[in-house]
């Protein structure tokens, strides 16, 4: 059960904070992490140039690493919370000596395991995603605590020169489940299709 203390601590939902991620979107290419972050994605709009991770925890942000050093024209965003981003914290490093200008992480840090009962993560306490991220180099770093502070952030997220990171803090809350399919082969399939063409080989 969610802490109320907490869950009133930061007031950003979210819902609106991947929306805000997304909006206008274009051809970004969109990795989510698993668990609530993909299903937040889902709810600002199934896409097929979104390729949703439903397990693989800690590996989202070196799938976008991939896809950013694959396609260096394109912007790659992943979204993800700071459980899957604990796990897969030595990616960090990786991706800090790689320095591919033209990829951003967004984690939706509610301070919780959400798929395992809401125990609280270590950024509860004294870990701090955006400090390590600027540890390992990268360029554009930051915590967003309230709708200014993501005001200011989306930019760039969406924009900047990096690699970006951003620990976004938002409130520990349980919500529906919104759902992108969950066929592997077919999400694969659509997202190969969506950004080579539709003739490009499986």
């Amino acid at each position: 059960m969610t802490d109320p203390g907490r869950s009133e601590r930061y007031p950003l939902r979210r819902r609106a904070v991947a929306g805000a991620l997304l909006e206008a979107r274009g051809d970004l290419l969109v990795v989510s992490g698993l668990g609530a972050p993909t299903w937040d994605v889902a709810a600002a709009g199934d896409h097929p140039l979104t390729f949703p991770l439903w397990g693989a925890m800690g590996g989202a942000a070196m799938m976008g690493l991939g896809l950013a050093l694959a396609r260096p024209e394109r912007r790659v965003l992943v979204v993800t919370g700071d459980g899957e981003m604990l796990m897969g914290l030595g990616s960090l490093a990786t991706i800090g000596v790689k320095r591919p200008a033209n990829l951003a992480i967004a984690v939706l840090d509610n301070e919780r395991y959400g798929e395992t009962g809401m125990q609280a993560t270590h950024t509860a306490g004294p870990a701090d995603l955006a400090a390590a991220a600027a540890a390992l180099g990268f360029p554009v770093t930051g915590t967003a605590r309230d709708q200014a502070e993501l005001e200011a952030a989306v930019p760039a997220i969406r924009g900047a020169t990096g690699p970006v990171f951003y620990d976004i803090k938002v409130r520990a809350e349980d919500l529906p489940l919104v759902m992108p399919p969950k066929d592997g082969v077919l999400l694969k399939d659509r997202f190969r299709a969506a950004l080579l063409g539709k003739g490009a080989g499986i």
